[in-house]
């Protein structure tokens, strides 16, 4: 099992952050340990996680108080021997800091077949269908992993 993960979005305020935690939440709950970290390739540096996924995210029993958005940067990638990014465009931005990185990093929606759209400053339905997503693309990741 991978024991440290590394979830990459674009401001690290939504997704990656959401992603994060629940991983981590869901790995718990399976009975392992796991040290999941999120970075931005745009990342809003030291800015808390955005208003609605917060909110729908404490619905689910997840506290994002925590969450202090950071910069992607070769080292987090050397760090990581797993990298879930949420889009396509993510991975080319992991691949040309780090082309290293090109055996571990995946979509986070690489068994569903589906890119995670950034809900910045859209509704709070575009947030809720961004949780919805983030959390069908764990399952099967956390089910390979433990």
């Amino acid at each position: 099992m991978f024991s440290r993960i590394l979830t990459v979005c674009t401001g690290n305020i939504c997704r990656s952050p959401a992603a994060e935690f629940l991983l981590r939440q869901h790995i718990e709950r399976a009975g392992k340990r796991v040290d999941a970290r999120s970075a931005g390739i745009g990342a809003l540096v030291n800015h808390p996680a955005e208003a609605a996924t917060t909110a729908m995210m404490n619905a689910r029993g997840v506290d994002l108080s925590s969450h202090r958005a950071s910069q992607l940067t070769p080292e987090r990638l050397r760090w990581a021997e797993l990298v879930l990014v949420m889009e396509r465009h993510h991975r080319e931005a992991v691949l040309a800091m780090d082309p290293t990185a090109r055996g571990k990093t995946f979509l986070l929606g690489h068994w569903t077949k589906t890119e995670i759209p950034d809900p910045y400053q859209r509704s709070d339905e575009a947030h809720a269908k961004a949780i919805q997503l983030i959390e069908e693309a764990l399952d099967p990741w956390v089910s390979k992993l433990c």
